[in-house]
């Protein structure tokens, strides 16, 4: 098993020192280019043939640092993530997660784990809504992590890996379905989180879930994502997984869903399952979803206790 951290305060620095005209490809070939195979495996372009046209680097832009805002000015934010200590907690909270299956029996399909934290852009509103981290670990083998680094977020990148590290190992062995439904999607992510608490912490509960109040979930949330679970297109599922606001955002049309409703829906619904199986948050990362929604077809007709 090989885990390898891409530091990317050294690239940050080097970004930072470079000559704007010589900003954008240094941060493409330097960021970006080590997780080419997970830009190929999602049909992302790596360098776009018009100068407007949707890329890595345009991706990198929604909720990331663009290469033109990689400049002495941002030197705190850099300082925050430079310490050896906050890239060993970063790699030991990977390796951890990582092989917390295999000690739980499942042999992983994939050896080699690449990961970085990105500095997250304050002005993204997209970002913001989530308290000002998230993260990308559905393509086995790369985990990436954005942060505006501050008191509140740094305490939180462990459980953040570790919610990437779900995913990552989720889709080693169930197949990513160009129309996959809203029912994988919310399971995915209830597994992602019920597995980042079971590591680090009722404590770390991400904002995705934490803002949503019992009421909501259980008069607004469950009875709408009861009738939507087999809804595909991103376009569709996008409303009901993250809320009205982020789907504005991509210009999607609104559900009349608050934030992140399905990934709060999802993280209950998975600790329902658990309790009632009496499986594993391990055998259960690696259970089909259509396997687990049979099973939690209960869920959706009982008042859930956030507390109980």
């Amino acid at each position: 098993m090989n885990i390898k951290a891409l530091r990317s305060d050294y690239i940050y620095r080097k970004v930072a020192e470079a000559p704007l005209e010589e900003k954008v490809e240094l941060f493409r070939s330097e960021m970006l280019a080590p997780f080419m195979r997970k830009w190929d495996i999602q049909q992302i372009p790596f360098k776009a043939d018009e100068p407007t046209g949707f890329d890595v680097l345009m991706l990198n832009n929604m909720m990331n640092r663009s290469p033109d805002q990689i400049t002495s000015q941002i030197e705190s934010e850099i300082e925050l993530i430079s310490s050896e200590v906050f890239w060993a907690n970063c790699h030991d909270a990977v390796r951890k997660s990582v092989f917390s299956f295999i000690e739980h029996g499942i042999k992983l399909p994939v050896s080699e784990y690449l990961f970085t934290i990105q500095l997250g852009n304050p002005a993204s509103r997209s970002l913001m809504l989530s308290e000002g981290y998230s993260g990308d670990g559905g393509i086995p083998g790369y985990i990436l992590c954005t942060l505006v680094p501050n008191e509140y977020t740094l305490p939180r990148v462990k459980a953040a890996l570790a919610h990437e590290c779900n995913h990552n190992v989720r889709y080693q062995f169930i197949d990513w379905d160009p129309t996959v439904t809203l029912g994988e999607l919310i399971v995915s992510e209830g597994l992602a989180e019920n597995y980042a608490t079971f590591m680090y912490g009722q404590e770390l509960l991400g904002p995705w879930v934490a803002r949503t109040s019992e009421s909501t979930l259980n008069q607004h949330i469950k009875p709408v994502l009861k009738e939507q679970l087999q809804v595909t297109g991103f376009d569709k599922i996008t409303p009901y997984l993250y809320g009205d606001e982020i789907a504005k955002l991509q210009n999607f049309e609104p559900a009349h869903m608050p934030y992140c409703a399905g990934y709060a829906c999802g993280y209950y619904l998975i600790r329902h399952y658990l309790r009632k199986t009496g499986k594993t948050i391990f055998e259960a990362t690696i259970t089909p979803a259509d396997n687990i929604l049979n099973e939690v077809k209960d869920f959706w007709d009982e008042d859930t206790l956030l507390n109980g």
